[in-house]
C-alpha cells in the first residue's frame, strides 16, 4: 500500500487518472475538496480555505499569518487522511504538503495545449479563446501560488517521481504504467513509513491546534514528533505563552511527552 499524489495544470486529465487508478488499485480517491472539507473549524471556513488555495499570493501577502494558519489546517487534515495509504489525491501541491522520506509516489500529469482546451470548451461551456485564457490564468495563478508557499517551481520535473504526458498516452495506459509501479513495492509502507507518518499526522494535528488557538496562534511553531515525543520550536511574543504551549500540546490526542526546549 501506499500514497499516490497527482499534481497537474488544470483540464490536464489528473482527475480522471487519478479516479481511474483509485478504483483499478482498490485505493481511496481523494482530492482538494475532500480535504478542505475536513480542515474547516468554527473560524475558518470552506470559503476563507478555498481561497487561501485558489487566490494568487497578493491574497495571502495581505494577511501572512493567515497564510500559516490555513496551510497548518490543510496539512493537517490531509496527513490524517493518507496516513494509512492506499490513497490517490489529487490536489493542490499535495507532493509538497507531505514530508520527504515517506512512501509518497509523486506523479506529475501533463498534456498538450489542444487536449486541455477541448477539456475545457466540453466540461465549462467556453469557446475556444476564453478555455485558452482560463488554462493560461489558472496556471498561472498556481505557479505564484506554488512559488509563494514553497519556493519551488510547481513544473521542475526533480519535484515529482514520475511525469506523465498524456499527448500520447490514453488514460487507461497511463493506469497501467503507474500501477505496475505500485505493484512493484517501489513506494511499499513498512513498519518504519507507518511509524513516521504516524509521527507526521501527530506533529501536524499539534501544529494545527496551537495554530487555531488565540493564546497560541502568534507563535508559528515548528513541531515534530516521535513515538509520542512531541518537540516544538517557535520564538515567543510572551513569557506566559510557553505554559499555555505547554497546556494546549499536552491535550492534543497522541501526545505522550513534551519537549519545548526550543521555545525562546
Amino acid at each position: 500500500m501506499s500514497v499516490i499524489t497527482i499534481s497537474r495544470g488544470t483540464f490536464s486529465g489528473g482527475k480522471m487518472l487519478a479516479e481511474s487508478l483509485a478504483a483499478k488499485l482498490r485505493y481511496r480517491c481523494i482530492d482538494r475538496d475532500t480535504i478542505v472539507a475536513k480542515a474547516v473549524t468554527p473560524n475558518v471556513s470552506q470559503e476563507m480555505l478555498k481561497d487561501a488555495l485558489e487566490k494568487p499570493p497578493s491574497f495571502l501577502q495581505r494577511y501572512k499569518h493567515n497564510k500559516y494558519v490555513y496551510i497548518a489546517l490543510i496539512q493537517a487534515a490531509l496527513a490524517e487522511e493518507v496516513r494509512a495509504g492506499k490513497v490517490v489525491y489529487h490536489g493542490n501541491a499535495g507532493h509538497l504538503l507531505l514530508p520527504g522520506g515517506t512512501p509518497v509516489l509523486r506523479i506529475r500529469i501533463i498534456a498538450p495545449l489542444e487536449f486541455r482546451v477541448k477539456m475545457a470548451m466540453e466540461q465549462v461551456n467556453l469557446n475556444r479563446d476564453g478555455a485558452i485564457s482560463y488554462i493560461k490564468k489558472v496556471d498561472h495563478d498556481r505557479q505564484k501560488w506554488t512559488q509563494y508557499l514553497y519556493g519551488v517551481d510547481w513544473n521542475s520535473p526533480s519535484l515529482y517521481d514520475m511525469v506523465i504526458n498524456l499527448e500520447y498516452l490514453g488514460i487507461d495506459q497511463a493506469c497501467e504504467i503507474l500501477g505496475h509501479v505500485v505493484k512493484e513495492r517501489c513506494f511499499e509502507y513498512g513498519a518504519n513509513c507507518q511509524a513516521a507518518m504516524n509521527d507526521f499526522a501527530l506533529a501536524s494535528r499539534v501544529k494545527a491546534t496551537l495554530a487555531l488557538h488565540p493564546k497560541t496562534e502568534p507563535l508559528e511553531a515548528e513541531v515534530q514528533a516521535r513515538s509520542g515525543q512531541v518537540s516544538i520550536k517557535g520564538r515567543l511574543t510572551n513569557l506566559g505563552q510557553y505554559q499555555e504551549v505547554e497546556r494546549i500540546a499536552k491535550a492534543v490526542p497522541g501526545v505522550v511527552a513534551l519537549d519545548l526546549g526550543g521555545l525562546e
